[in-house]
This record gives structure tokens, sequence and C-alpha cells, in this order.
């Protein structure tokens, strides 16, 4: 008995000392696309059509460590962290945007990877439909994942990036206490608060930890400047001329925390948020579709964070759409 009282103890200790590896099945590799600047670039594998997965505004590859190796079934799946974030490097350029697609297709080049079809969330969009309009002939197709907004295309007919950019809800609470004790109870405070689960990598990229491995606050990122300079541009994307998927969240589901709020004047603020917000995306939808002859345009009830909240849906969505492609 005390033998095994002894070894369970033992087994305890040396679980707490171990390092933390990451559970998702990818490979890590650096990717210089100018002198100094390396991405990191993660590798799922997979046979059959590559992709090639692009984060939303502050998020690294990881984003999609839980969602990649679905993919990867019947695609050889990669995802690029941008410069600026998470362990890629960064140096400033005098146009950040057209820098950011360059980039893109720097590691395309690098890799050798045969016209991938660009998977991209959120702010993504705008490094897409630009790698798009300048090499057409580089890429198979592009899947939006709630990409498709005036950044990634608008031809003078929708809504503007300002109008999306006024439009402002609730502040989210901050996690504290015994939110903060490991990587693993900030991840399960976020999924609780939020409404969908990202990866503890992730969490691991984009926050910093003290000395005891604790998270301790959000990092700031230097390739943020880039991102200001994506919803600023005035350089305009009015053509789509490859194949494309675009997934609006319409739409879109309240964050658990904002359903859940104590206080009306919350849930009031968050209703007339979504109100607004759920307009004016089903008139950049509409937009889409009337406009791109080459995309299709689906709706589904989610979370911004489509293809974490809406898994399965996203996946069912895609698989006919990356089928068809030639």
């Amino acid at each position: 008995m005390l033998s095994c009282l002894y070894l369970g103890v033992v087994t305890l200790f040396a679980t707490a000392l171990a390092p933390w590896r990451d559970p998702s099945p990818h490979r890590l590799q650096f990717v210089a696309v100018e002198n100094g600047v390396r991405l990191e670039v993660l590798d799922w594998g997979g046979a059959g059509r590559p992709l090639v997965l692009l984060a939303g505004g502050g998020n690294t590859a990881h984003i999609f460590d839980d969602f990649a190796p679905k993919l990867a079934a019947t695609h050889h799946v990669y995802g690029i962290t941008r410069r600026g974030f998470g362990a890629s490097g960064f140096a400033t350029s005098a146009n950040p945007v057209d820098r950011l697609r360059d980039d893109v297709l720097a590691v395309i080049d690098s890799l050798k990877i045969n016209r991938p079809v660009l998977v991209g969330h959120s702010i993504a969009g705008a490094e897409m439909s630009r790698v798009a309009l300048s090499n057409p002939n580089r890429i198979a197709g592009l899947v939006y994942l709630e990409a498709g907004y005036p950044y990634a295309f608008d031809n003078g007919r929708g809504p503007s990036m300002e109008e999306f950019q006024q439009v402002s809800g609730p502040q989210p609470p901050a996690p504290a206490g015994s939110d903060l004790v490991t990587f693993a109870s900030l991840q399960k405070w976020d999924a609780e608060v939020f409404g969908f689960r990202i990866p503890e990598a992730e969490f691991r990229q984009t926050w910093e930890s003290n000395a005891a491995g604790r998270p301790v606050k959000a990092r700031e990122s230097p390739g943020s400047q880039s991102l200001v300079a994506i919803m600023t541009s005035t350089q305009k994307c009015a053509n789509i001329p490859v194949p494309s998927l675009a997934i609006f969240a319409i739409p879109h589901v309240r964050e658990t925390w904002m359903s859940k709020a104590a206080d009306p004047a919350v849930r009031q603020a968050a209703s007339v948020y979504f109100t607004k917000l759920d307009n004016l995306a089903e008139k950049q939808a509409q937009l889409f579709q009337a406009s791109v002859p080459t995309a299709r345009v689906i709706r589904l009830r989610g979370l911004h964070y489509i293809f974490l909240s809406n898994e399965a849906e996203v996946l069912r969505v895609m698989q006919p759409f990356l089928a068809g492609l030639k």
C-alpha cells in the first residue's frame, strides 16, 4: 500500500514538472518570407488538395489546432501564423496589407504548395482576396469563415468598413483569480464565458506567463498595426476571380456572458449591438452573393468564431465546395 502511494506521489510530481506538449498532431516549422522575418507554419499532414488556414486578427495558426485535423482526413492542411503574432517574426512595411499578401505567397512558394485553397477566418479575408486578385492562378479557391466583410470585398455598393466599426457592444468580463491558475483554467473560463472552446496552445501563444508558468495577461503583439492598416485601408477589393465559399454567421448568436448577464442594461446593449451587426452582415452577404459570380454564400446561425461554434456544419458545407474544385 505504501509503495503504491509513493509511486502515485512520484507520478503526480513528475507530471507537474513535465513540460506541456501541444496535443494537436502537427509538425512545426519556420519559413523565411523576407530578411529577418520567419513565419510559424503548422503542418497537419494529410493527403489530397492542400489547404492553407489563415487566422483572424490577434490569433495564431494554433486557433485551428482542433479544427484542422478534421480537414486532414481528405486534404493536406497547413496553417500560417501572421507576422507579428505568436512565434512569427515581425518587421515593419511601407504597405502592410500587400506585405501580408506577399507573406502568404512566400510560404506557398517556399513549401512548394501547389494551388492550395486558402481558408481564412475574420480579417484574414483581406489577405485572401488580395492573393486572389494579384495571383489567381496560384490558388484553387477561397473559403471565407466570417471573413467576407468589406476588407475582403467592397465594390462601393454595400456597407463600408467604417459602418461596421461604428457598431460596438458591451465589453466582456476579464479573467481573474482562479481563472489564471493555469492555462487550462484560463481555457475553461474562456469557454464558459464566450460559448466556444479555443485550443490551449492558442492561449499559450497569445498570453504572457510568469516564472511559474501561470498566464498573466494577453500579449501585446507588434502585428496589431498591420490589422489597423487593413481596417483603414483605402485599397478596395472589388473583384474575386476564383471559386469562393463565404460563410456568414447570420444571425450572430450572443456570447454566453451576454445572454446570462444579470444586468438588464447589458442584455439590452447586446440586443441593440447584434441587431445592427446582423443588418449590416446581411447586406454584405447579399452584396457578396449578387456581385461575385464565383461565390457561394452560406448563412449559419452561430458565433463569429463560426468554425469553432459550428464546427460540424462548417465542415459539412465545405466538403462539397472543396470536392467540386478543378
